[in-house]
């Protein structure tokens, strides 16, 4: 049987840009990685080698550099609808583009004590996420969320309750050390009034509600912080979850004549556990 095209789509990713915005003697520090899809009507490439609906994704990478000189990249969200747009213009093959854009986050050295005006150290792991799809016939779609937002509490925290079976050796515990790297994604209707306050509105609610509420296992953990994120965040429709389990174990001192009453733990990066889920607005 001959083969079908089920699905096609292609862009350019990894677009590195380094934006600064020179106030005066203050200068600002932007750090993205793009990434762009297009899915459309693209068959014939695949099929017939006839590249004449493919736009270059080398021109891709251009615009970016090009509507980053043109544009604010600050919100990334906005930015990202703009990248959009213009590439769904370029590309008259093109149903939908979709731009997500990484942001990488710097903070200011301190030099005597005070913030430097030219000077910056990366801040975290984490990366700020925003996503623009441009469909021809449709409104903009916007979505946001995070990655590697590293946390870890050593108090509230337990894992109790659960099956037993001829291979479990996990003992249950009222007391632990949970530690995860939050990834998030949300869904916007329509387009936030301020995509800065909205995304900080989220985040809040995700980090507070991680360092207070009560935890019976990550699962419990991860349905409150979505809840709390759909309530602080009006625009928010939609958010799904990710939390791997970044276990700390107890060290058994015993062997060397100490006790350990919850003090000496050793991190470990594999294996781990996993929980995801997605919240809805009801």
């Amino acid at each position: 049987m001959p083969a079908t095209l089920a699905a096609n789509d292609y862009g350019k990713c990894a677009v590195r840009l380094v934006k600064v915005v020179r106030d005066g003697a203050r200068h600002h520090l932007h750090d993205l990685t793009v990434d762009i899809r297009c899915e459309g009507d693209f068959a014939a490439a695949h099929i017939a080698g006839d590249n004449s609906a493919v736009l270059p994704t080398d021109t891709m990478k251009n615009t970016v550099y090009a509507l980053g000189r043109q544009h604010d990249v600050d919100p990334p969200d906005a930015f990202a609808a703009v990248v959009a747009a213009h590439l769904l213009g370029a590309s008259a093959a093109a149903r939908t583009v979709t731009v997500e854009i990484a942001q990488h986050a710097w903070t200011r050295l301190a030099v005597g004590g005070r913030p430097c005006d030219t000077a910056f150290e990366h801040g975290s792991a984490e990366v700020r996420v925003a996503s623009a799809t441009a469909s021809r016939g449709e409104a903009p779609a916007a979505a946001a969320g995070l990655r590697e937002l590293v946390v870890l509490r050593s108090a509230g925290s337990a894992f109790s309750g659960f099956p037993r079976d001829r291979y479990t050796t996990l003992k249950e515990t009222r007391d632990r050390i949970f530690a995860t790297a939050v990834s998030a994604r949300w869904l916007y209707e329509g387009t936030p009034k301020d995509f800065n306050s909205a995304f900080e509105s989220a985040r809040n609610a995700l980090t507070s509600t991680f360092a207070t509420s009560p935890s019976e296992s990550v699962q419990h953990t991860l349905y409150a912080m979505g809840d709390a994120a759909l309530a602080a965040c009006p625009e928010m429709t939609e958010i799904r979850l990710s939390l791997p389990n970044k276990h700390h174990l107890l060290v058994d001192l015993t062997p060397f004549g100490l006790d350990n009453p919850n003090e000496i733990f050793v991190a470990t990066t594999e294996p781990y556990g996993l929980i995801e889920a997605t919240l809805r607005r009801a």
